[in-house]
């Protein structure tokens, strides 16, 4: 059976069934239908969520074969549950754009599930609209105070770096020009597109502690500078207040259920590449504020999302994870050891043993951070006993723990080891996380860091454009932010070829985006783009919906 064809046999319970798992009564949620729900800010209590036990699910570099990170995530939330530890799953929210697009859709898969899926894939509860609409509505505040002519900040329109933004794969947006067609129509300008997900907005609503805090943080946003070289932010433009009333539900966590009837919670922040890839510290907050232990899980592997995670959002939030797991599959490693898409289901030992090191290096990346790192091994049925026992005598030559975890076939069942180690690991305390760089630390050192640290690169190089980012960087006296690097998720690298453990390359720098109101800055490298383009058959070719509204090929 398909993961929607499963999730179709799983009679739901209701919401406030739900809630109650998790203390709470049916007045203190806001109920969206029998099976979402919103979780009040109030609910979220610090000293609750201090107490909490934070673990970390992250992975491998992506190959085409898949990883399993959100189903690893949520089937070890379900183990947990099922040796008596009060457990919550949060994640990240999907986006349009993967689900219609290459990817599909990302409430995990089997019998490790957060349902219901279809609503979960597609508009949920509206988060991803509010922030569109609250990014945008800043685009045509903008555009409206270049126009003006009464009201008019002399904003240099060939200065402003603000996009606009829609939740959709959509190449075509990538650059283009606004303001055609005669003087009522606005002045023409380049700008373009990008993906929803990559919105600063989407940063700010994942990194807020309040709505004061988020309406600090969408004042912060810089826009451009005026003709009088004077810098420009949204607070100048008046409109952070109208954007926060708009956000005013999507800023609030969202509440279902997994397919053993425990409570998830599910709140922004994909796309761990191009953004910072995690879901939001309210979110994370409320399930450690309610729950024993919170499992979560950051986009990518170790060298983007966990990097993001522990580098940005700990530090931000005063969060510190007890354990780290590194979902990995033997197809993965295979691939990245040279095997052919095609021949991942037959055993190749040899093949495995190559592709180990970009295994090992996203453990090196965890322990980096002072973390303990327990390797899950995703299984799938044409695994051959030698090919796990090579990465179990791995483990064991490294010191390193290691489970074997069937979790899309089993859900809960097939984690109960991984869920225990993980209790082990947590209950010893060898974890002490400590961050890998400074903030006050100067840009360029801190971008040294995790490009020669996490990803192995022997060299940084800056184009021209780059260099002039950092200039500005400085004149804004914005130094002291933490960097959110945009790279290719295939590879430890800049370049999507390189696969397994690359060394002595270069990390190609090409600009640096400020986003002061998320409150980091955003090196782009090599060929990355913040708007998405579509396979040359998407999945939303598969997609339907009959006429009682059963929709099919979701996946």
């Amino acid at each position: 059976m398909t993961d929607l064809d499963i999730a179709k046999t799983i009679e739901l319970k209701h919401i406030r069934d739900i809630a109650e798992k998790l203390g709470l009564n049916e007045g203190e949620i806001e109920m969206y239908g029998h099976n979402k729900a919103k979780l009040p800010l109030s609910i979220i209590d610090n000293d609750k969520a201090s107490k909490s036990n934070l673990i970390l699910v992250t992975a491998i570099s992506p190959t085409p074969a898949g990883e399993g990170k959100t189903t690893m995530s949520i089937g070890l939330s379900e183990g947990l549950n099922q040796i008596g530890k009060q457990t919550t799953v949060v994640l990240r929210e999907p986006s349009l754009g993967p689900v219609f697009g290459i990817k599909g859709g990302a409430t995990g898969g089997g019998y490790s599930q957060v349902l219901p899926m279809e609503d979960i894939n597609l508009h949920f509860t509206g988060d991803f609209s509010a922030i569109e609409k609250a990014h945008n509505l800043l685009s045509a505040i903008v555009d409206n105070n270049i126009q003006s002519k009464t009201n008019s900040l002399g904003i240099d329109s060939r200065t402003v770096t603000w996009k606009r933004v829609m939740d959709m794969n959509d190449r075509a947006l990538r650059n283009i020009v606004v303001g055609l067609g005669g003087p009522t129509s606005g002045v023409p300008r380049e700008t373009g597109f990008d993906i929803t997900a990559a919105s600063e907005i989407m940063a700010i609503l994942c990194l807020s502690n309040d709505l004061a805090d988020l309406k600090t943080r969408l004042g912060n946003i810089f826009i451009g500078y005026t003709f009088k070289k004077e810098p420009i932010y949204c607070r100048d433009l008046k409109v952070e207040g109208a954007m926060a009333a708009l956000l005013k539900d999507a800023v609030k966590p969202n509440l279902v259920q997994t397919i053993e009837g425990n409570p998830a919670i599910i709140h922004g922040g994909p796309f761990a590449n191009i953004a910072q890839g995690t879901n939001s510290v309210l979110a994370t907050k409320m399930g450690m504020t309610l729950s024993e232990y919170t499992v979560t899980e950051a986009g990518f592997g170790a060298d983007l999302g966990a990097e993001k995670f522990l580098d940005i959002k700990c530090q931000s939030a005063g969060l510190r994870p007890k354990a780290v797991v590194v979902t990995t599959t033997i197809r993965a490693l295979k691939y990245h050891g040279g095997a052919d898409l095609k021949s991942l289901t037959k055993e190749n030992v040899a093949a495995l043993k190559k592709g180990i090191p970009n295994l090992e290096k996203h453990l090196e990346n965890i322990r980096q951070f002072n973390l303990v790192p327990i390797i899950s091994i995703n299984r799938f049925v044409s695994d051959s006993d030698e090919e796990i026992e090579t990465i179990i005598q791995f483990a064991k030559e490294n010191d390193i723990r290691v489970s074997l975890a069937e979790v899309w076939a089993k859900g809960g069942k097939g984690s109960v080891d991984l869920a225990k180690q993980v209790v082990e690991v947590v209950e010893s305390g060898a974890s002490n996380f400590k961050a890998l760089y400074d903030w006050k630390s100067p840009v360029e050192d801190k971008i040294k860091t995790i490009t020669s640290k996490i990803y192995g690169a022997s060299q940084v190089e800056y184009s021209s454009k780059a260099k002039k980012n950092l200039k500005t960087i400085s004149d804004l006296g914005l130094n002291h932010l933490p960097i959110c690097v945009a790279k290719t998720q295939k590879s430890l690298s800049d370049d999507p070829k390189l696969i397994g453990r690359p060394e002595n390359f270069t990390i190609r720098i090409r600009e640096i985006e400020i986003a002061a109101g998320a409150g980091f800055l955003i090196p782009i490298t090599g060929d990355m783009m913040r708007m998405p383009g579509l396979p040359a058959h998407p999945a939303s070719e598969k997609i339907n919906i009959d006429n009682n509204g059963v929709i099919s090929g979701l996946f």
